[in-house]
Order: structure tokens, then sequence, then C-alpha cells
């Protein structure tokens, strides 16, 4: 039987979120120690282990099917693959960076400048787009600590809260580019694999669907079921329960989580009371 081929960071920040949504898909992972290639028992799926930075290759040569890395990496590596999906995780920036006490007014400051990162491809293309020309210093780890020691006069790296730039006496002067944890998928893909993949995809995006959206309960006078209805942005139309107490029902519905709190403020003053906040673990469309 055919089986999907998955890759997945083997160590760093994209591996416990990518276990925990394969795991929320109802996928059983359960490897040993230093296991590399796991099959699945209850999906036709295999998943790899692999080192981050060799994830892109496998995908354009056909060695994996599909894979959970940052897009960052993706436009970094510039390979003929699909970027399927975008997870809402590991959320990132590369940035450019230089230390706090320099002055920098704009982008001309790297003009003739070392600048130490992972991340060359995108360094240069980004420069290129401000006619600026650097000397790039590529290394593979401990970027910040390049200008401490005389190695560069700043840095590009991927900042996500900032404070390892503070630490290292470093501040964040220009975004290249924001990324986050996508699926990416081979361009080989038999017409088989690519019928597991659509399954895949449809338990992600009813986890993806319930991460943006809140179930809510209420007590609404029968006079008022109308007002209240036209204010809640459902799929199709509210539930509506009788209450015990005459003259008042129970409204169930969904919100979207970008207007929650919009909305429940409009709730409170179209009359409904008692308000009740559900997260929701799984929707399906």
């Amino acid at each position: 039987m055919s089986k999907l081929k998955i890759a997945i960071q083997k160590s760093g920040r994209l591996h416990d979120e990518s276990l925990k949504l394969l795991k929320s898909c109802g996928i059983k992972i359960d490897n040993g120690k230093d296991q590399l290639k796991v099959a699945i028992p209850n999906f036709p799926m295999e998943v790899l282990y692999l080192r981050n930075s060799d994830i892109p290759q496998y995908l354009e040569d056909g060695v994996v099917d599909i894979a959970i890395v940052g897009e960052n990496l993706l436009i970094e590596k510039s390979k003929a693959v699909d970027v399927i999906l975008k997870l809402g995780f590991s959320q990132c920036r590369v940035s450019l960076a230089v230390p706090k006490e320099a002055e920098v007014l704009d982008t001309s400051y790297f003009e003739g400048k070392k600048i130490a990162t992972s991340y060359p491809n995108t360094v240069n293309d980004f420069l290129r787009t401000r006619n600026v020309k650097a000397d790039i210093h590529v290394i593979s780890g401990s970027v910040e600590i390049a200008p401490n020691i005389g190695l560069a006069d700043g840095i590009c790296d991927i900042v996500s809260s900032g404070s390892t730039l503070f630490k290292n006496g470093l501040k964040e002067t220009e975004v290249i580019l924001r990324s986050e944890a996508v699926l990416a998928a081979s361009q080989q893909l038999s017409d088989t694999k690519q019928a597991i993949l659509d399954k895949l995809l449809f338990r992600i995006e009813s986890i993806l669907q319930a991460k943006k959206s809140k179930y809510v309960l209420m007590n609404v006078p029968n006079s008022k079921i109308d007002a209240v209805s036209d204010l809640l942005p459902v799929l199709r139309s509210p539930t509506v329960l009788p209450l015990a107490e005459p003259g008042w029902s129970s409204l169930h519905s969904v919100i979207d989580e970008e207007k929650f709190w919009e909305v429940i403020d409009a709730l409170k003053d179209a009359g409904a009371e008692g308000i009740l906040i559900v997260p929701i673990d799984k929707m399906v469309l």
C-alpha cells in the first residue's frame, strides 16, 4: 500500500509543534529513541525526522512527499516545491540587526559592511532591491556573536521575541520577511499520494479553523432572538433551544476569534445574558 512520506525536523523549534499537530489529526506516532523513520499504524503515512536544512532538497527530489518546514527556509533554499498551507505556528521574522550603539537610519548603513548570516540568498535578494552592496559572511550557528568578536558589522537572523538580540547587545533594524510553519509538498506526487494528502489536509484544516473560532452559548429573551441572531456571524443559523423559564431561549453559535470582543459587546447590548464561551477542538465544515 502506498504511504505518504512526511518530513519534520529531527530537532529544533518546529519539532514539537509539528508532532502536536499530527497527533491532533488523530495520527499515532510512537517512535523509539533515535529512530529516524516511523510507520504510522492508523494512517497511510511515514514520518521521517530530518535535519532542517536538508528538507527542501528532499522535497524537490521527491525523497519525501510533504514536510512541515519554516517558510523562511523554503525562500532561502529556493527549491521547486509547493507551499500547500500556512499552519499558524512558529511565527518569526528574518531581520537585520546591528550593535545597539550603532546609528542606523536606513538600509544604506550596510553599504560596504560585513553581514553575518545563515540566510545569504535572502539577504542578497533584499539588499539588491535596495541597491546596497555588502560582504556576506555565511555561518551556520551563533550568528549573534559575530559583531562582538569583530567578524561582522551586523547580522541577519531569525527573530522571535528579540530577547537573544538584546542579550548580545544587538538591536533589530529592519524586517526582511515574516515567516511561519507551512505544509509544503513535492511536485512529484502521484494521484494515490495526492488522495492521501487531501485526507490529511481535511484534518489539519478542521483543527486550524477550530483555533480561529469560539463556541458561544447565551440566554436570550424570545422577543430579542431575531435581533441577537442578526449579530451572529454563523455558518448557517444559530441553534435555538427553549429554556425551562417561559419566554427565554438558549442560543448556540460560533464566533470568529478576531471579531470576538466586538461581537460579544454587541450581543450584550442586544439583550443576551449568561454568555458562555467554549474553545473548539475541531471544526468540520
